[in-house]
């Protein structure tokens, strides 16, 4: 009930007209060029307000609740045609099918952010339902194996034997095996790139690349893991335990855990790579775009300058979160199309 009313408050407070908005979220936040969103600035003070913990600042279980209730507050209803869940390589799974979808159409497998410890089905149904609906895109979630009881490889492990799985079952899930995509945000943009990688080094079919805020860069030694390292959701605590529970003895350095040091192989997917402008993973996943260009790959790199690390998620309230999701969901439905 609480949930529900604190939703709800949420909700109305980020619809209000955009000089009301400004009034209670304060002086803008202006850094390296760029202006916060309003409606993004206010729901960061609210959250200083209600003394919302993050996350990283609970134990592990706590804090999955945490990121669960996180999302839920900012998820609203969102439309899909059909959702079904169905397991995935012994993977639970999660396909969502547009309204009026084709028998057979494109299908983006999708991989969850949330540090490689954080994140499951739950926590990005939202944001699946709104992709899948407005790009008319299937789009196929699968919950991997979670650190620290999974350290590293578990996650990338899962993630290739679920792509491995869909490329043998396209036609159960209603899927072209010609215009496959494989996406996620942060950890699981992070994931997806991985997945790119292989199917191009072993000459499998792959047809476009989604990365969303991906961690590309375990070290994470940039000016944008320094400026923003607090205040705008995702902290460098948040991080450092990512790295101490996921990565925890293996090589940072290790292309598996940090793509932006992989040798690139020849046919790599097409990608469109988004960052925000006030997220600390901005300037790993800049260079991964640069990388992918560098070695020959069509590549968009998009940066929504007004946005945080975590706006895929926030498409039930506000108004630029939303949006920027809406211009991702319609150049997924461009390349695939």
């Amino acid at each position: 009930m609480l949930e529900r009313l604190e939703s709800a408050v949420l909700r109305v407070v980020l619809a209000l007209p955009e000089r009301l908005q400004r009034l209670l979220a304060g002086r803008r936040v202006v850094h390296d060029g760029q202006t916060l969103a309003t409606d993004t600035q206010l729901m960061l003070r609210l959250q200083r307000l209600t003394r919302e913990r993050g996350a990283e600042t609970l134990p592990i279980p706590q804090g999955r609740e945490a990121i669960l209730r996180h999302t839920r507050l900012a998820a609203g209803r969102q439309p899909v045609g059909a959702v079904r869940d169905l397991a995935v390589a012994g993977l639970p799974a999660r396909l969502y099918t547009p309204t009026h979808a084709a028998p057979s159409g494109p299908l983006l497998l999708f991989f969850h952010g949330g540090g490689f410890m954080y994140g499951d089905l739950g926590s990005h149904d939202a944001a699946c339902r709104f992709v899948a609906q407005r790009s008319g895109v299937r789009v196929l979630a699968v919950d991997y194996r979670l650190a620290p009881e999974h350290p590293f490889p578990a996650a990338y492990d899962d993630a290739l034997a679920a792509y491995r799985w869909l490329l043998d079952h396209a036609a159960e899930v209603g899927a072209d095996a010609e215009r496959l995509a494989v996406g996620g945000d942060s950890a699981g943009g992070n994931l997806a790139a991985g997945v790119a990688i292989e199917a191009a080094r072993e000459g499998l079919p792959l047809a476009f690349q989604l990365l969303v805020y991906p961690a590309t860069d375990a070290i994470r030694q940039t000016d944008s893991a320094a400026a923003y390292a607090d205040g705008f959701y995702l902290t460098r605590a948040f991080m450092d335990l990512a790295n101490a529970t996921y990565v925890a003895d293996t090589d940072p350095k290790d292309p598996r855990v940090s793509p932006l040091y992989a040798d690139l192989p020849r046919g790599l997917a097409p990608a469109y790579v988004v960052t925000a402008g006030f997220d600390p993973l901005r300037d790993e996943g800049e260079a991964y775009a640069r990388k992918l260009s560098d070695a020959g790959v069509q590549v968009e790199l998009r940066r929504f300058p007004d946005q945080i690390h975590g706006f895929f998620n926030v498409v039930g309230v506000g108004r630029s979160a939303r949006a920027a999701t809406a211009t991702i969901a319609a150049n997924l439905k461009a390349a695939l199309a």
